[in-house]
C-alpha cells in the first residue's frame, strides 16, 4: 500500500513532523510522500554520512520553488553538484573561511554597541530586530554593498517566508526580486567601471568573475549577505535561553571564551532554525535495511538529529557545558549541514554564523535590562521558527 502524503501533517506540525514519523517507525529509515513525491526519513551521524556521500544524491534536483525562489535564488550555489558545485563553492569559501571573520564579527559588535546605547530609559526594543540591524550594517560594510536601510527588512523577509505559503511567502519573493534586480545592477556598474568596489570585498571578487551573468552574481552576493542577517533568529534565541536560565549569565559577561563557544553551540543545537535537508538519489541506493529507488527525495532530519537522546544526553535540556572540551564532529552537530563546508554542501558561512552569534551574545549578556510582560513562545508549527515577541527587553 502506497505510503499517504505528507505534505498537511508537515504544515501542521513543522518541526515535529519528521521526528514524529520516525518515531512511529521504531527510529529506523522511514518511507514516505512529500509534495506528491515518494521520499524516505533519515536521522544521525551516518545518515548524515549517507546523506552527503559522494555520488549518493543530487541536490538541485530536490530543492523545492518555495526555497529557491525566497531563500537561495534561481542558478546559485546551492542548485549544484558536481564540478560545478566545487568550482561555484571554491569562490565561497574564499570569502566566507578564510581572512576577515573576526572584523565581520568587530563590525557587528560596533553596530550593536552604537544602537545599545541609545536605549537606556526609552521603550523596550526587540533584540531580533536590533540584532538584524546592527548585522545588516556591518554585512555591507564587509561586503562592500552601499548600506540601504530597507535591506535588512528584505533579508529578514526572505528567510522568514521560506518555508511556507501565504503572505510570508509572497513577501519573500518580492524582496529577493528587489534584492537581485538592484545587486545586478550594482555588479554592472561595478565590472563597466560606473562604480568602485572595495579592493578584496565581496562585491570586487563575485563582480569580476566574468562566469557569473549579472542576476547570477548578485544571487550569489545575497546568498553571503542573507545568511548572516538569519543569525538575528539566534540572537533572540540566545536572549531568550539567559532569560530563562540567568546562570549562564556570568560566564558570557566575563567574556570566557571556552564559554562562549559552548554556548554558542548549544543555542544552535537546543533552539529550531533548518528542520530538515533534502536531497534526490541519483541511482538506487540501500540504507540500515531500507531500499531507496533512483530519483527517491531523501529527508534528512536536522531537529531530531540536534535533539537525539543517543546524541546528546537529556537533549531537551539547555546546556552548554556539553561542549566544554568538545569540538563538534562533521555529522552530528548539523544545524548548517554535515560534512566538510570546503567541498560538500555544508553552509561555508557557519564560521561567521558562530563569530556573530559570540560577539552579539556576549554584548547581550553584559547589559542592563530587563524583560518586560511579552509571549516568549515559540512555535514548532511554524518554519522557522522565532520567539513570538522578538525578544524584547528594556533597559533602565
Amino acid at each position: 500500500m502506497a505510503a499517504l502524503d505528507q505534505t498537511l501533517m508537515l504544515a501542521l506540525k513543522g518541526y515535529a513532523w519528521l521526528p514524529d514519523l520516525r518515531r512511529a517507525a521504531g527510529d529506523r529509515p522511514v518511507p514516505t510522500r512529500v509534495l506528491g513525491q515518494p521520499a524516505v526519513g533519515v536521522c544521525g551521524p551516518e545518515a548524515t554520512r549517507f546523506f552527503y556521500g559522494e555520488g549518493n544524491l543530487e541536490r538541485h534536483t530536490a530543492l523545492p520553488s518555495l526555497v529557491l525562489n525566497t531563500l537561495f535564488g534561481q542558478g546559485g550555489v546551492h542548485t549544484l553538484d558536481g564540478a560545478a558545485h566545487r568550482v561555484r563553492k571554491a569562490l565561497f569559501v574564499s570569502l566566507l573561511m578564510d581572512d576577515g571573520i573576526d572584523e565581520f564579527a568587530k563590525l557587528a559588535g560596533e553596530a550593536f554597541d552604537t544602537a545599545s546605547d541609545t536605549w537606556q530609559g526609552g521603550p523596550a526594543v526587540s533584540l531580533f530586530d536590533e540584532s538584524a540591524t546592527a548585522i545588516g550594517r556591518a554585512a555591507t560594510r564587509w561586503t562592500g554593498v552601499p548600506f540601504d536601510a530597507t535591506l535588512t527588512r528584505d533579508l529578514i523577509a526572505m528567510v522568514d517566508g521560506f518555508a511556507t505559503v501565504g503572505p510570508r511567502h509572497w513577501r519573500a519573493r518580492a524582496a529577493r526580486g528587489r534584492r537581485e534586480a538592484w545587486l545586478a545592477d550594482l555588479v554592472s556598474e561595478v565590472r563597466d567601471g560606473r562604480t568602485a568596489a572595495l579592493p578584496e570585498s565581496a562585491l570586487a571578487v563575485i563582480a569580476q568573475d566574468r562566469d557569473l551573468d549579472p542576476r547570477t552574481a548578485a544571487v550569489e552576493l545575497l546568498n553571503i549577505i542573507r545568511p548572516a542577517t538569519a543569525v538575528a533568529w539566534l540572537v533572540a534565541f540566545a536572549g531568550h535561553a539567559l532569560d530563562r536560565w540567568p546562570e549562564h549569565r556570568g560566564l558570557l559577561r566575563a567574556g570566557d571564551a571556552e564559554f562562549t563557544r559552548a554556548f554558542t553551540h548549544e543555542v544552535r543545537r537546543f533552539y529550531p532554525f533548518a528542520p530538515f535537508l533534502g536531497g534526490r538519489a541519483v541511482r538506487d541506493l540501500r540504507f540500515d535495511g531500507q531500499d531507496i529507488a533512483a530519483g527517491t527525495l531523501v529527508i534528512l532530519d536536522v531537529y531530531g538529529q540536534n535533539h537525539s537522546h543517543e546524541l546528546w544526553p537529556h537533549p531537551y535540556r539547555f546546556d552548554p557545558e556539553r561542549f566544554i572540551d568538545r569540538e563538534p564532529g562533521e555529522f552530528d552537530l548539523i544545524a548548517q549541514g554535515g560534512g566538510d563546508p570546503r567541498t560538500g554542501h555544508r553552509c561555508p558561512a557557519e564560521r561567521i554564523t558562530t563569530a556573530l552569534l559570540a560577539t552579539l551574545a556576549q554584548r547581550v549578556a553584559r547589559l542592563n535590562y530587563y524583560v518586560p510582560p511579552q509571549s516568549l513562545d515559540i512555535d514548532l508549527s511554524r518554519i522557522p521558527a522565532r520567539v513570538a515577541s522578538g525578544m524584547q527587553i528594556m533597559v533602565p
